[in-house]
């Protein structure tokens, strides 16, 4: 088929266009090699050389016209990631990720150009909170978290129907969304243009919410997004990995040779349109594993620092429920957290890192979106032997 990957020059997007290339599909890449992203690069890094790259911006009618011509199939990519970031840049968020994904969605429409398959980028990010279990009622989606309760030590999650203390359990893509950050609420804008596509014009589309990917070509430049970059940039500088929220925090880490993987199993899948699918592994880590997991890779020490701080907008846990996954796409996550983080410090220590860390969470800390526990509830800094 003639594909368009919007957003291809990107971490997922060049693993995906590598993919459909090497199946023979004709592939175009839209980007804009944002400069967070790309740096001061005229042209993109690591793209399959057997596909079409057109340097432009999603936002603008013409150039996404003359991208359409002859397509078959899209896979929209494009869109701004990283939650603290989202929460003062509200502008830029909007504008890349919904006024994108509104632009490219109009012109199919007004051509009368039908697709294949329409294949959307989304995130867990749009469920907010995971599912969690509360003793009386079961499976629930829990209340938002106060900030005035994570000030006070209490990270924890409340049913919203008797406010008693619920265990996160496996997300599920049945769960209504409620998106807790600017970043959350552009991919939850993102699904609900392309649903209003799929009812009233027929749009062939699925939509994969991405789980916390990671993986070998991730921005190490870019402090606003994958902690697995940064944590990278601050262990070659033999500097402490920051812990939030006294790591209770859980999430679920897929490799982004997985999520290629699965965005390639989606273009011929048999799915009803405007079905969402969980890409996770489906098991929940804290952050301190990832952590040791990734300096045991790079055969350094991790020392790990609790101060009890939070961010405004983070979530305490969230995990795949993966069964329509398997069902539909055939998809299983092959590649463990081991053998993940091996392959990513092995590319890695071929790059450039910066650690921006510092200046992003100074950033956080000018909008008032970084809070603290009090310090008794604030763990100890403590060194971890990762050899």
């Amino acid at each position: 088929m003639n594909i368009l990957v919007t957003g291809g020059a990107g971490f997922i997007g060049r693993r995906t266009v590598a993919l459909l290339c090497a199946d023979g599909h004709r592939v175009r890449v839209l980007d804009r090699l944002d400069p967070q992203v790309h740096g001061a690069a005229a042209e993109p890094a690591g793209l399959d050389p057997r596909a079409e790259f057109v340097r432009g911006d999603v936002t603008d009618p013409a150039t996404v016209d003359a991208c359409l011509d002859g397509v078959e199939a899209v896979f929209h990519l494009a869109a701004l990631t990283g939650v603290g970031q989202s929460m003062y840049d509200l502008r830029d968020y909007a504008h890349h990720t919904v006024t994108g994904t509104a632009t490219l969605l109009e012109r199919l429409l007004k051509r009368g150009q039908r697709l294949r398959r329409f294949v959307l980028s989304s995130s867990r990010a749009v469920y907010g909170e995971g599912a969690a279990r509360c003793p009386r009622h079961g499976v629930v989606a829990p209340a938002p978290r106060r900030r005035e309760d994570c000030a006070a030590g209490d990270f924890g999650l409340r049913c919203p129907a008797c406010g008693a203390g619920c265990e996160p359990c496996a997300t599920a893509e049945d769960q209504p969304p409620a998106p807790g950050s600017i970043y959350a609420w552009t991919k939850l804008q993102q699904e609900e243009l392309v649903r209003h596509a799929v009812r009233h014009h027929g749009l062939e589309a699925a939509i994969l919410r991405y789980f916390n990917v990671y993986g070998e070509g991730q921005a190490l430049a870019n402090p606003y997004t994958g902690v697995v970059a940064v944590f990278c940039a601050r262990l070659r500088a033999g500097r402490p990995l920051a812990l939030y929220e006294r790591d209770l925090p859980l999430r679920d880490f897929v490799h982004v040779a997985d999520v290629a993987e699965a965005n390639r199993a989606t273009l011929a899948a048999a799915v009803e349109p405007g079905t969402a699918i969980n890409i996770g592994v489906g098991s929940a880590l804290r952050i301190s594993q990832v952590a040791r997991a990734l300096a045991a890779a790079m055969g350094v020490e991790a020392r790990l620092e609790d101060t009890g701080e939070f961010r405004c907008g983070d979530i305490l846990a969230c995990w795949a429920d993966r069964g329509r996954a398997r069902a539909l796409l055939g998809w299983e996550p092959r590649v463990g957290l081991e053998e993940g983080m091996r392959r990513f410090a092995a590319w890695a220590a071929g790059e450039r890192a910066v650690d921006l860390s510092e200046r992003a969470a100074a950033e956080l800390r000018a909008h008032g979106l970084l809070g603290r526990a009090p310090a008794a509830q604030a763990g100890a800094v403590r060194a971890t032997s990762a050899r």
